[in-house]
């Protein structure tokens, strides 16, 4: 999994009803655009993120 800056980090919810958390990488941590990364989320929250398999990145660059 690689990042840059202004990415989309979405972690998607795990059981029902449970809606999606969506972030944008503001810091890449990591060597060559791996994880982990320093995320802003919509409700403000920021921290440090190393995404599991229930998680993708959506790139600037195809973000609409």
């Amino acid at each position: 999994m690689r990042a840059t800056v202004g990415d989309q980090l979405v972690q998607h919810g795990r059981v029902v009803g449970q809606h999606d958390k969506v972030g944008e990488i503001v810091e890449v941590l990591g060597q060559e655009g791996n994880p982990p990364y320093r995320v802003r989320f919509t409700d403000g929250h920021e921290g440090v993120c190393s995404p599991g398999p229930d998680t993708e990145i959506r790139h600037k660059d195809r973000i609409r």
